[in-house]
């Protein structure tokens, strides 16, 4: 049994509107909803938990799930404080049939069907499996005085994305470690690290963006716009 997290419990402080940037409107449906619906066509993944604020658990039951007409079954999920804190809330909902688990984040709706396929299989074989991109640029490790301390070697430098999967048992033991060690990870992969695991990575897409700011809604909307040309060109080809 697979169970999907998909983690959309954020503020979204950063996005600067009066609206949880989850729920903006990205083709006339919210963010999370492009992710949940990209999660649901996965032939692999048997059950969906969708993590929200708390008090946002009405109006997603009301007004976002019935619109999505989803063929796998989903449960709301009371996010944490912390994103960690979220996707812990959902391992404790889970049935204990979960035999992998797959995370990701509620604002990157552009995960391709078989990216997020490639990545739970990778997590069956490996243990923990995660998607990321090749570095392209250089990267300059900078202290907080803002100058450069030194200059790193791309060569082996990875960005992290998500979807991030894992045999289930492996997961919890990693977020229950932490909760005893008291230590919050930047992601699901690292308390996995902290258990002395190796993650398998493989390459994602630049697509794959994770909508924070307003700027990335700006790309969003470019890269759907590119996507609905190539759709019609297409089309256009087959008559």
């Amino acid at each position: 049994m697979v169970s999907a997290i998909i983690v959309a419990a954020g503020k979204g402080i950063r996005m600067n509107d009066k609206t949880r940037k989850q729920y903006l409107d990205l083709a006339g449906r919210p963010i999370l909803a492009h992710s949940v619906i990209a999660f649901d066509a996965c032939d692999l993944i048997d059950k969906i938990f969708l993590v929200i604020p708390k008090e946002d658990i009405e109006y997603c039951r009301n007004n976002i799930i019935p619109l999505l007409e989803l063929k796998n079954g989903l449960d709301l999920i009371p996010g944490g404080e912390e994103r960690q804190n979220s996707v812990y809330n959902a391992l404790q909902a889970m049935d204990k049939k979960t035999r992998t688990v797959v995370v990701h984040d509620g604002v990157r709706p552009f995960i391709q069907p078989e990216k997020l396929e490639s990545c739970i299989l990778g997590a069956r074989k490996f243990g923990a499996c995660i998607l990321g991109i090749p570095a392209g640029d250089t990267i300059k490790c900078v202290g907080k005085s803002g100058f450069i301390k030194k200059t790193l070697s791309r060569e082996n430098i990875w960005l992290a994305q998500t979807p991030q999967a894992f045999k289930y048992e492996l997961i919890k033991k990693a977020h229950e470690t932490a909760r005893h060690d008291g230590y919050t990870g930047s992601d699901d992969s690292l308390l996995v690290e902290r258990l002395g695991i190796d993650v398998r990575i493989i390459k994602g897409g630049k697509d794959n963006i994770k909508i924070t700011v307003r700027e990335d809604l700006v790309v969003a909307r470019a890269i759907l716009g590119a996507i609905f040309n190539e759709m019609s060109k297409s089309e256009f080809k087959d008559l």
